[in-house]
């Protein structure tokens, strides 16, 4: 099984207790202000969703959300709790969506998942369905995380600066980049040429 079906298998295997931690805060509204400042449209791709809480949230300040999981349990709950959305159950490797489809990408907590070598294309993923003046925010575990204890799932640790030229190298520039004891988060906008 490779890193991608381990992490959905981790997930789907423990999705009751996953739906509860998930859906119990919205990073989205805890730390989604200078993302929502920079997208300047409506359409929003909520890429690893989840169980849906920053959906609601982004969908309650009148933004369009498609959202996007490999986690079958956590579509069935966002589809049981926010019928309207659009949800799709796919992998961040290859997006199903076309071209410059989205004012904004919001990768919370999510992109860390991939691989290292499958990192920059994923990136890329990202750009290509972000319009040119779209906007997108990732947040990755930082390297010294403490690791959990248990292994179900694939995780990929980053330093700041690997990070920040990873987003380059996948067709995006910084705008914004932050830096926490446990977390790295970039504000990312599509460079001038894909």
């Amino acid at each position: 099984m490779d890193e991608f079906g381990r992490t959905r298998s981790g997930y789907e295997s423990a999705s009751e207790a996953y739906v509860e931690k998930y859906l119990s805060e919205s990073i989205a509204a805890r730390f989604g202000e200078a993302f929502l400042d920079a997208v300047d449209g409506p359409q929003l791709l909520d890429i690893g969703c989840g169980p849906g809480a920053d959906i609601e949230t982004f969908a309650a300040d009148g933004f369009d959300v498609t959202g996007l999981d490999i986690t079958r349990p956590f579509l069935r709950e966002a589809d049981d709790r926010l019928p309207e959305s659009a949800l799709v159950q796919g992998d961040m490797r290859r997006l199903p969506f076309d071209a410059a489809a989205f004012d904004g990408v919001w990768a919370s907590a999510s992109f860390h998942h991939v691989p290292r070598r499958a990192a920059t294309a994923t990136l890329r993923e990202f750009r290509r369905v972000l319009r040119s003046d779209g906007v997108a925010y990732i947040s990755v575990k930082r390297e010294g995380y403490q690791k959990p204890a248990d292994q179900d799932r694939h995780f990929e640790y980053y330093r700041p600066d690997g990070f920040r030229s990873l987003i380059g190298e996948g067709g995006l520039r910084a705008v914004e980049f932050r830096t926490g004891e446990n977390w790295l988060s970039a504000l990312a906008k599509p460079d001038a040429s894909p």
